[in-house]
């Protein structure tokens, strides 16, 4: 008889596994796995292929297409599997398999006595580079993270993240007052924002050739709070991860606050389509974000989108 499980322990078993058993052989299965998962992804692939032809400008071939798509979401397994490794690694490992460029941003805005924001996409391990922060740096983290459901399955990836030793705070109503007090504590605060989750507030940008909405949180928090937004990214690099992190973006008031974080928005759009033209494989975002990826799937366009 078949046995059928629910997707906490699912996920606690692969953690299980990942700090368990060898790299080698869970690589392989995460690769196998995969494969599998993108034929049978059905609106997801085609999400993934719609977006690999955004981002690299060209029509794909159904070969391309296909390794494409695999790949992406080869990706997408191995941010889960060295994720659910780091609480089994030490810090030594950590540094080791961790390289950067940028970092001087991060250590200036402390110097200034500013606590940092990092804007990211969806590309590759973020995690890493966040327990490198403060496993091996020593900074204090708070992180902003999508609430999952179900409940039970949200309640254990933040109680994975927080071991980790990240604060996490849910996107919704309480993430405002945390953030203003994790910056005030000095916390490095991480933003996950090239995607709009739920109601959370948005402004149009124009994002790889199309108009879309993107989160209004990360604009919004540095010019009300004056400190620096810094644009990030996190690559896998080989077996290691490689981050980069950008110059802050001015992000002055120069207009109605509402236009600011528009243009500021802008900015930061811009940034992340650069980040996300040099490993389009490791954007792992698998939900429509355009307008157009709702008529090509079918579906309804929603409210925060339509008009554009």
């Amino acid at each position: 008889m078949a046995v059928s499980l629910d997707a906490t322990t699912a996920h606690k078993l692969a953690a299980f596994g990942a700090q368990r058993l060898p790299r080698t052989l869970t690589s392989t299965a995460v690769k196998v796995g995969a494969s599998a998962g993108s034929m049978l992804a059905g609106d997801r692939r085609t999400i993934v292929e719609r977006n690999l032809e955004r981002v690299t400008g060209t029509t794909l071939s159904a070969a391309d297409k296909r390794s494409g798509v695999a790949e992406t979401f080869a990706q997408y397994g191995r941010y889960y599997l060295d994720s659910f490794r780091l609480p089994a690694l030490s810090g030594a490992v950590i540094d080791d398999g961790f390289r950067y460029t940028g970092y001087e941003n991060i250590l200036g805005a402390f110097e200034e006595g500013k606590s940092p924001i990092l804007a990211l996409p969806h590309l590759g391990g973020w995690e890493w580079a966040a327990f490198w922060l403060t496993k091996v740096e020593g900074h204090k983290v708070t992180a902003v993270v999508e609430e999952l459901q179900p409940p039970e399955l949200f309640e254990w990836f933040k109680s994975f993240r927080e071991s980790l030793g990240m604060n996490v705070v849910a996107l919704g109503p309480e993430a405002g007052p945390a953030l203003m007090e994790g910056l005030s504590a000095g916390h490095i605060i991480c933003l996950l924002a090239d995607r709009v989750v739920g109601d959370a507030s948005s402004v149009t940008v124009e994002f790889f050739g199309e108009k879309t909405k993107l989160p209004a949180g990360p604009a919004t928090l540095a010019l009300r709070t004056g400190s620096p937004l810094l644009p990030t990214a996190v690559y896998f690099d080989g077996d290691d991860h490689f981050a980069e992190c950008r110059p802050a973006i001015p992000a002055e008031r120069e207009g109605t606050f509402r236009s600011d974080v528009t243009r500021v928005t802008q900015l930061l759009a811009i940034e992340f389509e650069r980040f996300i033209r040099a490993a389009p494989e490791q954007w792992h975002v698998l939900q429509p974000g355009w307008p157009s990826d709702y008529r090509a799937l079918g579906r309804a366009i929603p409210k925060h989108l339509q008009g554009l």
